[in-house]
């Protein structure tokens, strides 16, 4: 008899979320019966703490999303150096030994996908928010040899936690005033929006005015292209979706879940498979 093994995603809305369908994908490619990945509505403090405290021994982890990766911090019994400096949990690990161990694998999504487009290291970005997403995307670019990235909000005095993220990696982060930032994109070789898809007619006025030429990875990811990305591409710029990133950090996942190294093609293929289809 196979043994269960569980893991789930938590957040809300959560339907709409395609990390059931990528980790199913590397559970097949992995061979791993008795594997279940799920999507649980999960949208108070309260509800985290109940279904966190109520997964038993056949739980392998979960997948978070905001602002659940905040809240989860005090109910684990530690974190990755990573989480800890960004602040930011996503991926919670559940030990032989009963303990909960949080990560942050969205670097390594972020990180992972301007690799695969080509960008192995930078020294001019700009990233476009100032949110969790923007502090592992501050720490992304920290991978790839950018040390003084600029960080476009519309308020600096409520950037304090990507300001903390720079500080603890030993960085020059540097924040700028939404309506003086045309000059930093043009400049650029790596955008960063974490922008939310509601709030793109912001990035597009940004943009319009101004040439560019480096590469923008807007994290959302449908539809694609996205008002944003479809600025950029016409201002002289090259457009990344965050589908890629996706895949990417459901893949660390994986390995951190199962400790077993999944299939990507496979993984990105069931994705783009489900996308296809919305």
């Amino acid at each position: 008899m196979t043994a269960v093994r569980r893991a789930a995603v938590l957040g809300s809305p959560i339907a709409h979320s395609l990390s059931p369908v990528l980790h199913r994908a590397a559970y097949a490619s992995l061979g791993l019966q008795g594997w279940q990945y799920d999507a649980v509505q999960v949208a108070t403090e309260g509800e985290l703490t109940d279904f966190v405290e109520s997964c038993d021994a056949s739980w392998a982890g979960l997948s978070l999303t905001m602002p659940l990766k905040r809240w989860v911090q005090p109910l684990l019994s530690g974190q990755s150096e990573l989480a800890r400096v960004t602040g930011a949990v996503n991926t919670v690990v559940f030990g032989a030994d009963g303990s909960r161990t949080g990560h942050n694998t969205d670097v390594h999504g972020i990180a992972q996908a301007l690799r695969e487009h080509g960008q192995r290291d930078c020294r001019r970005a700009v990233v476009l928010g100032g949110g969790a997403t923007a502090c592992s995307a501050v720490a992304a670019l920290n991978d790839l040899g950018c040390t003084a990235p600029r960080v476009v909000v519309r308020s600096v005095q409520r950037a304090a936690d990507v300001s903390a993220v720079g500080r603890a990696l030993g960085m020059d982060v540097r924040l700028v005033d939404w309506a003086g930032a045309a000059s930093a994109l043009a400049d650029a070789e790596v955008v960063i929006s974490t922008v939310p898809a509601d709030a793109h007619e912001a990035v597009r006025q940004l943009v319009a005015p101004v040439g560019v030429h480096g590469l923008l990875l807007d994290v959302t990811y449908h539809p694609w292209p996205s008002a944003a990305a479809t600025s950029w591409q016409r201002a002289g710029g090259r457009a990344l979706g965050g589908f890629t990133m996706l895949v990417h950090q459901a893949a660390e996942q994986v390995r951190l879940m199962t400790a077993r190294e999944p299939d990507v093609a496979a993984m990105r293929a069931a994705g783009e498979a489900a996308l296809a289809g919305r």
